[in-house]
């Protein structure tokens, strides 16, 4: 198998599996607990906190740990507007991950006031539009990368022309992959996940500023600081500080080659087949992500595409593993202003640091074979 899908999970590290295992055998005390071998896991705990909060910038009281970016995006989210009563309004970008974009529009759907605000045909959100919803009472929330396009978000010029508004950044797909400072680009919140920098599934991280008055939005537990109920799980938590410590100690070095890895990408993809177009922008983008689609997409069904790659070995998908199999159009390629069939028929490639040259090239060629074959 030729995994280019490292968008939507990475492969754990072993050192990080090796990290782990301690707490999942003979260190597998309740952190929460008073006795000897609750406290050691106490201390493993706020030793990842502190590490990880050093590697973003930010005070090691700002990193709550999660199940995950989805959880920590829907708690930022309705905690903000409901159990918090920090905002009064809601604004969010036509292309972000479905974990703002659903519980968006449910908060919608209950009364509260959403704004949807429009992206270029490069997913560049319209600043000039959210410079209007510059108030204390409103939220913002655009994501750093597109996890489907590999479009990077201007964060300076949103903070800039929404200085009053509060701020989060979903910074999945960034943090490990590109330089990530919470203070140096002004947001307030920021939602990280471990295992897309080959870490473990199942812990993430939200970064609330200091000073804001956060309440949890689930209930029955004191556990991180009363800000997210539920006994942390060491055996995870510490899987995520070696991991996103390896990331950034090599983000430069990974974040080279991985550049280097697309644009060859890139320039296979145009010259060995016809008739594609390059969704993700030539500036402004990711260094591990390329989504293509094709621009005659109505002779091509997009789940077919990918059934016959993985049928040769090759694991692409067509955008957010959070909608796989769902048949449903991309919404952020027609946010973009690609067609319904077109945003069927998009494949998304994502590389990582242990993909090779060698690998590009093949899933390229086969890629090829499956475009001409479908087309004849």
């Amino acid at each position: 198998m030729i995994y280019l899908d490292n968008s939507a999970t990475t492969r754990i590290d072993d050192d990080v599996i090796e990290a782990m295992l301690p707490w999942l055998t003979d260190d597998y005390g309740n952190a929460s607990s008073i006795y000897s071998i609750g406290r050691k896991a106490r201390v493993a705990i706020e030793d990842a906190r502190s590490e990880i909060a050093a590697l973003l910038n930010a005070h090691p009281a700002e990193i709550i740990f999660t199940s995950g970016g989805t959880e920590a995006n829907n708690a930022i989210l309705k905690s903000s507007i409901d159990e918090s009563d920090l905002v009064d309004s809601i604004v969010v970008s036509s292309t972000e991950h479905h974990s703002i974009l659903h519980p968006a529009r449910e908060l919608q759907r209950r009364g509260h006031k959403i704004h949807e605000v429009s992206v270029d045909a490069a997913g560049i959100v319209d600043v000039a539009e959210l410079s209007a919803y510059n108030t204390p009472k409103t939220f913002i929330s655009v994501m750093t990368v597109n996890n489907e396009t590999g479009t990077i978000q201007p964060l300076h010029e949103i903070r800039s022309a929404a200085p009053l508004s509060l701020l989060h950044t979903d910074a999945v797909q960034a943090f490990g992959k590109l330089d990530f400072d919470v203070a140096a680009n002004g947001v307030d919140f920021a939602t990280i996940s471990a295992h897309k920098i080959h870490g473990p599934k199942g812990v993430g991280a939200m970064y609330i500023r200091k000073g804001i008055d956060f309440k949890a939005h689930q209930q029955g537990g004191a556990q991180e600081r009363n800000r997210r109920a539920g006994t942390e799980s060491t055996a995870l938590i510490v899987g995520f500080q070696v991991a996103a410590r390896k990331a950034i100690g090599s983000l430069h070095k990974n974040a080279q080659k991985m550049h280097e890895l697309t644009s060859h990408l890139i320039t296979l993809l145009k010259r060995e087949i016809p008739g594609i177009r390059v969704n993700t922008p030539d500036v402004l983008r990711a260094p591990h992500i390329v989504n293509i689609s094709f621009v005659d997409a109505e002779t091509l069904d997009g789940e077919a595409v990918l059934q016959a790659m993985d049928i040769k070995g090759i694991a692409v998908s067509n955008g957010s593993a959070c909608v796989s199999g769902s048949l449903q159009p991309s919404h952020v390629l027609v946010a973009m202003g690609l067609s319904v069939a077109e945003s069927k028929a998009a494949v998304r490639f994502s590389v990582c640091k242990d993909t090779t040259v060698k690998e590009v090239d093949t899933a390229v060629t086969i890629l090829a074979e499956v475009a001409r074959s479908m087309r004849n």
